[in-house]
């Protein structure tokens, strides 16, 4: 190589060189800011998720202390004092049940209707506590619900792909006792048992249904 051609190529290094500085000059910002971003999205995750931990612990800890009262109102106030509180929907979702237990359990059914009806409505929880309350509602309703309006719920939470699907077909196969159609309440138990989703204990208690009925199960008549 020619001294000409060594000193223009140094003088190009030293442009390239020039421009990337320029560049990092003019531009660095951006890539600092980027860097930044990611480490403070990170830490802000985890920092987060730390806030929610100690959150939801803080208002287990204070479930727990409402709950230490002996008597049901007593226990029932500390509960509705949580409200309050600063914790999450969820969590105010999960005490409204517990509270509604807790009047049912003082003799205060309607109260407890109350509360349940309330959750349910409230579409700004999520589903499976909505779910959860309108099948308490129509289980426990203690006589304030017709047979028909607790039939309407737990069809519904009868329907596929609902959490609640089969402990609702369970209840709606007792209503059918009640109203004296014992073929309709085999047919839904029946088909409990022989569910792939059902767990031991339900099955157990529909089979012992069946039984009752004067029926087999299926599930033992597959196996015989």
């Amino acid at each position: 190589m020619s001294d000409t051609d060594s000193f223009i190529e140094e003088v190009s290094e030293e442009m390239r060189r020039d421009r990337l500085y320029g560049y990092m000059r003019r531009y660095g910002w951006i890539a600092v800011l980027a860097i930044l971003s990611l480490v403070g999205g990170a830490a802000w995750n985890e920092y987060s998720k730390s806030q929610a931990r100690a959150k939801a612990q803080s208002a287990g800890n204070a479930i727990l202390a409402a709950l230490e009262a002996d008597d049901p109102q007593e226990r029932v106030k500390s509960l509705e004092a949580l409200q309050s509180e600063d914790i999450t929907e969820g969590a105010k979702a999960v005490v409204s049940l517990m509270q509604a237990a807790e009047q049912s359990a003082g003799d205060d059914p309607a109260g407890a209707q109350t509360a349940l009806e309330a959750i349910a409505v409230d579409g700004s929880l999520p589903e499976i506590y909505r779910q959860i309350a309108s099948f308490k509602s129509a289980t426990k309703s203690g006589g304030s619900l017709s047979m028909e309006d607790r039939r309407l719920r737990l069809d519904a939470l009868s329907a596929p792909g609902t959490s609640l699907r089969l402990l609702a077909t369970e209840q709606l196969a007792m209503l059918d006792i009640e109203a004296g159609d014992t073929a309709a309440a085999l047919e839904k138990l029946q088909g409990i048992v022989v569910d792939a989703e059902v767990t031991a204990g339900l099955r157990q208690r529909a089979t012992q249904l069946i039984v009752a009925l004067g029926a087999e199960p299926d599930v033992l008549s597959g196996q015989n």
